[in-house]
Parts: C-alpha cells; structure tokens; sequence
C-alpha cells in the first residue's frame, strides 16, 4: 500500500473512532439524563432524623406532627452548590406569594464536603442568603437517605396529610418549567 492510501485508511479510522466516542457519550449523557429525571421519593414525609436543638437554624427541632395540616417544601441543598444559591431567589418570592396560607418551607442542608457540615458556616450562609425558613442540618445524611434523594437541589412537596406528591430536582428560577409545576401543585394542595 502507498502512504496516500495509508493516510488515508488511518484517517478513516481516527473519524470512526471519534465517531464511536461521541455516540457512547451521548448515549451516556442521555440515559443520565433520562435517569435524573426519576425520583423515587417515599409515599410519606419521612420523620425528621435530628432532634438535638443545634442541628436546627431558624427553628427549634421539628416533627411532622407539628407540620400536619400545612402543604410543606422540602427544600435539600447544600451551601457548596452554586445551583443552590441560584434557586434561593425563587424558594424566597415562594415564601412570600404563599405566606398568609398554610404552606410552610423546610430546608435540609445535606452536606457534600466535611467544611459544609461545621454549624457556624451553615449559619452565615442561612444568613447570606437570607433564609428565615427552619433549617435542619442532616450532617450524616440520614434524611437524605430517607427521601431517596440523590440531588442537589431538590424539592418534595408533601400535601397537608403528610404525604409526598411530587419531587423535582435541579436549580429553578421564578417562571421556569419546575417552579411552574411546583407552584401549580402548591396552590392545588393549599385549596
């Protein structure tokens, strides 16, 4: 074979090849994807995992007995996530559109890194942030593993019987397709 044939058929070979790579990727991408989208929350509000005072902000320690007859947000984040920070906005003008109705936001801040589990840096940001929702800090993750959660942020809607109705997942601003439905839901269950 000549080197112009060669080059050639080695060509080929580097496109097919590269080729391969971006069909598997966007496989992967898609199935991630089509995987993220499913949430497998449980049927009801799992009873909150912490019940010494220091492991709340804003609140002295919950159950969801105090919460009954409320349409609860359960708001999971942490303060090392920037989709996080990007939702607070929206989570606040939430608040404040449901405010005079039984409707009530729990933050659960699951830590990602051993420096977002000190209490004093989940406070300064609770502050920052100006979050005057309870705050329950979930250190070990154990409401976390009891929601089934796998993302930050999430959201479960729990309708005032305590049961979960839904869970969306990923940053939402004021107007998008999530704050939408979520909001649509809210006012459904509050009636």
């Amino acid at each position: 074979m000549n080197k112009s044939v060669q080059k050639y058929f080695a060509e080929d070979k580097t496109i097919k090849n590269i080729s391969l790579i971006i069909v598997i990727g966007l496989v992967f991408l898609i199935s991630a994807v089509a995987y993220a989208k499913k949430t497998n929350p449980p049927a009801q509000m799992p009873e909150f995992t912490q019940v010494d005072p220091a492991a709340w902000i804003n609140s002295k320690p919950l159950s969801v007995k105090d919460l009954r007859g409320k349409v609860i947000l359960i708001d999971v984040w942490t303060y090392g996530c920037w989709n996080c920070y990007k939702s607070f906005p929206w989570l606040r003008a939430l608040e404040d559109k449901f405010s005079d109705q039984d409707f009530q936001v729990i933050g659960i801040h699951s830590p990602e890194f051993d420096r977002e589990k000190e209490r004093d840096n989940v406070v300064k940001k609770v502050e920052e942030f100006m979050l005057h929702h309870p705050v329950m800090m979930d250190n070990n993750r154990a409401y976390w593993r009891s929601l089934r959660n796998r993302y930050w942020p999430a959201y479960y809607i729990v309708d005032k019987e305590g049961n979960i109705r839904d869970a969306f997942i990923g940053e939402t601003h004021a107007g998008d397709r999530n704050a939408k439905k979520i909001e649509k839901l809210i006012t459904k269950l509050l009636k």
